[in-house]
């Protein structure tokens, strides 16, 4: 995720310190620690026993009993997206829904719930009138940022059992083709005329496109393409303006009906179209709720900020839980650097975000006090005595240190959080332990993958453990199995994990085979990670079982792909790429050409180079040849390490299928990558 500007200039975060020296002067500052000191909360599950054993090798919630059935639903009259919606409009009273503003000087307006579920009938009836038929078989393309007709267009979806098929930039627009094809996808809704333009570029080979419905301005270069590629061209608020016009009675889904499906680029080759019903994302989202209500009640005045894309599902989960509630959600004006704005603005009590953003914004505070051996001092005692208070089960902003340290990160975000979810990525335990001390809210880090919808464990509220991920979440079940190529064992508490229960995905959308590959003939949704039981009953993340792995914002990394594109560098002749989930980026160990060097130096008179401008030759030279394979930004290498030896069987840093020997190279290069990453932070 990009940088948001108030929260990551160094000028912020030395204001958030300045200034705490005289102010620690206060004679009064013990007393009123003490004074105002709250009760820890009750917890509801023993935190020492989070998960039990039903059967040798698989477990589930704590919650539960061995008796008991995994969670379906929590609410009775939720069982669907559509009546999640429905009760958000009777347990909220009609109140806010949906809040959106033009400028940074603008208020949020507001449309109430059913405000906003009239225009998602007046769009779903217009999709129908465009000859669209209710049901199953259509299928409606979003190719948006996140703003209220995304909403309001999913709901109107909801109500006429259309299933939506998000697109998103990431994906590249060969991808958004090859999505729009696999679909078969007749009708395509996009935000921007820029979007509209990418799509409209290549129509003779998406055939299967009749429609594309606008919701900004429709330009005239945007009128010219759709009229050459013979595609009807379609104002949004014409279509709604349709559907009031002409109503029609909604056609409502059952609980296995099909919701949506979403493309994931995790690996290499074209995405993957995993298939979820509305009984996935309800039971999915359910089991969440259920996790944290003891400590934790959600409300109609729960306000929450739409940031993180709606094209995943981390993000469509957050919406349904607040609807769910009858809470609120406002949207982010669409442009990153405005994000700190935006919060402070809407004021949002529940936040998810990324590891990469919290990672940011731990080490700016610490670069804005590094010059500063008090102001130092001064944060290392905050955050230690609000370490000690966590681990009594106390989360409060009310202490000395939130007065005279923390108040001014805490007001970046809007001032009053009560709870921070974050997920894609594992999350160290010093920016875990910085966040729910600085923050002074609930923290919890959840695991899954949106072959699971979203969460296949999570942490409770009042964790005072970091370095894992939780326990199971009711909707499903967890084990792990032998990898032995990679020397874990179930029998030693650790493996790949496998998830099985009412939140797994139907499978790959016409994809039979790779559906097999993923879920086993029991039911067993294969997950690719390696994880381990530590003693309280929580999992922990270790490992990727394949060469594919998670950079800190979320997005897959295909190291092999990644490595034969370097290696068509004509310096290159091995490369090892490397990736911590604690980073935004990658690195790499190169082995450079002698032939080619040697020759390359006598050709140019570089005897005279330093190695420093050598490996400044060869990282330009590989970046061109990651533009040259369309490498996305974050799959570029940053920085590189010049090894002089090849790896070879011999030295044990090849398989003897000579391909690169990941668990030695990693070992190997420990040192090397972590100066590297080191360098970039400094």
């Amino acid at each position: 995720m990009d940088s948001i500007q108030k929260i990551l200039s160094e000028s912020d975060t030395s204001k958030v310190i300045g200034g705490a020296a005289v102010t620690l002067t206060t004679v009064g500052a013990l007393t009123y620690y003490m004074m105002s000191k709250p009760q820890p909360i009750k917890l509801a599950l023993d935190l020492n026993n989070q998960s039990v054993e039903v059967e040798p090798g698989v477990r589930i919630s704590a919650y539960l009993t061995k008796d008991s059935e995994l969670m379906e639903y929590l609410y009775e009259d939720s069982k669907t997206l559509y009546e999640s919606f429905q009760r958000g409009i009777r347990v909220s009273d009609n109140g806010n829904c949906l809040g959106s503003r033009s400028s940074p000087n603008k208020e949020y307006q507001w449309l109430s719930y059913k405000q906003v579920y009239e225009q998602a009938l007046n769009i779903g009836a217009g999709l129908i009138n465009l000859g669209l038929k209710p049901g199953q078989e259509t299928f409606i393309g979003i190719y948006s940022s996140n703003r209220k007709e995304w909403t309001i267009t999913e709901q109107g979806c909801n109500t006429y059992s259309l299933v939506t098929v998000p697109l998103y930039d990431t994906l590249g627009s060969s991808a958004c083709h090859y999505i729009i094809n696999h679909t078969n996808i007749t009708t395509l809704i996009c935000d921007k005329c820029s979007k509209a333009e990418l799509i409209l570029q290549d129509t003779k080979n998406i055939k299967c496109l009749k429609h594309m419905i606008v919701i900004e301005k429709i330009t005239d270069k945007v009128k010219e393409l759709a009229k050459q590629g013979n595609i009807h061209l379609h104002q949004f608020t014409d279509i709604q303006e349709n559907g009031k016009s002409h109503p029609v009675d909604p056609v409502l889904p059952k609980p296995d009906d099909l919701a949506t499906i979403c493309y994931t680029s995790g690996t290499t080759g074209d995405p993957k179209g995993v298939m979820l019903t509305h009984k996935n994302l309800v039971s999915n989202i359910s089991a969440i709720i259920a996790h944290v209500k003891s400590n934790f009640e959600i409300t109609p005045n729960d306000v929450h900020l739409s940031y993180l894309p709606l094209a995943h599902m981390f993000e469509r989960g957050m919406q349904l839980l607040l609807f769910m509630h009858g809470a609120q959600i406002g949207f982010f004006q669409g442009d990153i650097k405005l994000l700190t704005d935006d919060l402070q603005a809407l004021r949002p009590t529940i936040f998810p975000t990324v590891p990469r953003l919290l990672n940011r914004m731990h080490q700016k505070v610490l670069n804005g006090v590094k010059n500063s051996k008090l102001k130092s001092c001064l944060l290392n005692w905050g955050l230690q005595s609000k370490s000690k208070e966590i681990q009594s089960g106390i989360i409060r902003r009310t202490s000395i240190w939130d007065k005279i340290l923390f108040s001014k990160i805490q007001n970046l975000l809007g001032g009053r959080i009560k709870m921070i979810i974050t997920g894609s990525a594992p999350l160290s335990e010093e920016v875990l332990n910085f966040a729910r001390c600085a923050f002074g809210c609930i923290v919890v880090e959840g695991y899954g993958q949106t072959e699971a919808t979203a969460g296949i464990t999570f942490n409770i509220p009042g964790e005072t453990v970091p370095g894992h991920c939780g326990g199971p979440l009711m909707c499903n079940k967890v084990k792990l199995i032998d990898v032995p190529e990679m020397d874990y064992y179930a029998s030693k508490g650790s493996g790949e994990i496998l998830a099985k229960g009412h939140n797994i995905f139907q499978g790959y959308y016409k994809e039979p085979e790779k559906t097999a590959d993923t879920i086993d003939k029991d039911g067993w949704v294969h997950t690719g990670d390696i994880g381990t039981w530590l003693p309280n009953g929580c999992l922990k993340i270790v490992d990727r079982k394949k060469n594919i792995f998670k950079l800190a914002q979320g997005e897959y990394i295909a190291s092999e792909k990644i490595e034969n594109i370097y290696q068509r560098s004509p310096y290159v002749t091995q490369v090892f790429l490397e990736g911590n989930s604690l980073k935004s980026c990658v690195m790499a160990v190169v082995v450079l050409d002698e032939e080619y060097m040697s020759q390359w130096s006598n050709n140019n008179n570089n005897n005279n180079m330093t190695d420093e401008d050598i490996k400044q030759v060869v990282l330009k030279d590989m970046i061109r040849c990651g533009k040259e394979a369309q490498l996305k930004g974050f799959e570029q290498v940053k920085d590189i390490y010049i090894h002089s030896e090849q790896f070879s069987v011999e030295n044990g840093l090849l398989t003897p299928t000579f391909k690169n020997k990941r668990p030695a190279l990693h070992k190997q290069f420990k040192k090397e990558i972590e100066e590297l990453y080191n360098k970039l932070d400094d």
